[in-house]
């Protein structure tokens, strides 16, 4: 298969088009071409008017000869990598492997290993996909947050409610990567996701999504137990025994397990206090805090695509990072072109903030969070849960300047240190009550700085950043987990058969990278035991 780069053609071309350039580039006729895919496909706005670049996979025969004679830079031979999963081990299971958690790390481990035949047992503490939009809608219309049921608890995890971004950095040399997005694909997303260089899907549509890999789960023998939370593991000569478990109306019970997967999220505060109590090994870990900013979709479209635009491309992003004079930096996270500020709090008296977008990114308003890194340093102790107590200081502090509500704040009086009365020409698009409140105050005032400086500065790179009138709420405390539980090469903790995984544990950040170390986490599972079963 040879792969072409770079193939640019204007926003109103064909596939014809596409096929024609293809075999221009390996100056050869079209009909030698057998077969096309499309590899990758981004929007180039650096010159006007705007074009799609590809990168495509063409097949055609004595492909090896043509490379010889052809003198093309952008065309090379490739080889794709096809996902293999591991051979199982030796190792007896006595019981099924327990997975605490059903994001994206915790159903993808619990996918492969159903398909592998090992009839996991999923617990989740928060309510069905479906279930739990209707919790969370009720939530912004002003009902009572349920503490196990929110933005960060329940099936699909915290990236249920997001701009929902496929993209990764992972480096990805066996394939995890294509096979969660073509497991996406598979269970309902659309194909261009498997293409497209920023990929994303919708929380309207990573509900049918997350639904459907849960069923696929259920048909290979596994079991997800919902409202079911995680209370304690049972240790003995260090290795996993079992856990204890509370369901919603009170129950406890034990399950048996030698093999358990902690994909808790990075919310998961009663669990990260449950392991520091029982001694597992953890350690304190950065991770960034800082606003939501909002500005009129329309001001983004014009900055990155030019004035005239055609109205049939997407709504645009943007990606920016300043370094202030102090020596901190300053970035975007999870923006959201055409999205929502929510309400993402989970716990009564506090409140955080998130970004999410539908997977149509019509809304009038593109947000982001402008956040700034904060070390164990900062956090003011040397506890390793020193950095959950930071984030709950702030979110506390946020709380009480919305009165419960989302406090909300022009970026001219956030200058100002002053709480503002009215709204420019942005109004706030949130999930959720929003109230005018000083959420400068919120942070210590070096945090407060950085990110005034940050946010200024970005001005040089997208004009109209820093208006006045854009609007800024708070606080967004939960970009990353703010624990490490530590483990080894073997996917396990220092504890036998523990197995940490995903964004809780500290090793992902995002909806792909967490499902990809769902795999990974499989993989070491399967390749230490025999496929368990019930008889």
């Amino acid at each position: 298969m040879i792969r072409i780069s770079q193939i640019k053609l204007p926003f109103s071309h064909t596939a014809a088009d596409l096929k024609r350039q293809a075999a221009r580039e390996l100056k050869v006729p079209e009909e030698r071409i057998e077969n096309l895919i499309i590899s990758r496909k981004s929007i180039d706005a650096r010159k006007k008017p705007v074009s799609y670049v590809y990168t495509v996979d063409v097949k055609l025969s004595g492909e090896q000869r043509l490379m010889k004679k052809l003198h093309n830079r952008n065309a090379v031979l490739v080889h794709p990598v096809s996902y293999r999963f591991p051979e199982p081990g030796t190792e007896r299971l006595e019981h099924r492997p327990v997975i605490v958690g059903t994001g994206p790390a915790g159903l993808f481990c619990g996918l492969m290993l159903a398909r592998a035949g090992y009839r996991p047992l999923l617990l989740e503490r928060g309510e069905t996909a479906r279930e739990r939009k209707s919790t969370v809608d009720s939530f912004w219309a002003g009902g009572a947050l349920k503490a196990d049921s929110n933005v960060q608890f329940g099936e699909g995890g915290a990236g249920t409610f997001s701009d929902g971004k496929l993209n990764t950095l992972v480096k990805d040399p066996k394939g995890r990567n294509r096979l969660v997005l073509e497991t996406f694909v598979q269970a309902g997303a659309p194909e261009e996701i498997l293409y497209w260089n920023k990929p994303h899907l919708g929380t309207d549509v990573l509900i049918g999504v997350v639904e459907r890999i849960r069923e696929e789960i259920l048909s290979l023998g596994g079991e997800v137990r919902f409202r079911t939370r995680l209370t304690d593991i049972d240790v003995e000569e260090g290795a996993v025994r079992g856990v204890r478990v509370r369901a919603e109306d009170g129950q406890e019970a034990y399950l048996a397990c030698e093999a358990l997967v902690l994909a808790i999220g990075h919310s998961a505060r009663d669990t990260f206090a449950m392991l520091a109590e029982k001694g597992i090994p953890m350690e304190q870990k950065a991770f960034a805090v800082g606003v939501r900013i909002e500005h009129p979709q329309e001001l983004i479209n014009e900055s990155q695509y030019g004035a005239g635009y055609p109205a049939e491309l997407p709504a645009a992003s943007y990606k920016l990072t300043r370094k202030t004079e102090g020596g901190r930096g300053v970035y975007s996270f999870c923006m959201c072109p055409g999205g929502y500020v929510v309400n993402a709090s989970s716990e009564e008296g506090l409140l955080a903030v998130n970004g999410m977008s539908y997977q149509a990114r019509d809304g009038r308003n593109a947000n982001s969070a402008m956040i700034v890194t904060v070390r164990p340093e900062d956090f003011g102790g040397t506890d390793v849960l020193a950095g959950v107590e930071f984030q709950r200081r702030l979110e506390r502090a946020a709380y009480q300047a919305g009165e419960g509500k989302v406090p909300v704040q022009l970026l001219g009086d956030f200058q100002k240190n002053q709480e503002s009365r009215s709204l420019g020409d942005v109004e706030p698009c949130i999930k959720g009550g929003w109230k005018f409140g000083n959420v400068r105050g919120i942070f210590p005032e070096e945090l407060s700085r950085a990110l005034e400086e940050g946010i200024l500065g970005c001005e040089r790179i997208l004009p109209g950043f820093s208006r006045r009138d854009a609007v800024l709420s708070g606080v967004e405390s939960r970009t990353s987990s703010p624990v490490r539980i530590l483990r080894g090469e073997t996917m396990e903790s220092a504890v036998k058969g523990l197995y940490p995984c995903g964004e809780g544990a500290g090793y992902a950040g995002g909806i792909t990278s967490a499902a990809m170390d769902g795999v990974k986490t499989a993989e070491a599972v399967v390749s230490r035991y025999r496929a368990w079963s019930p008889v």
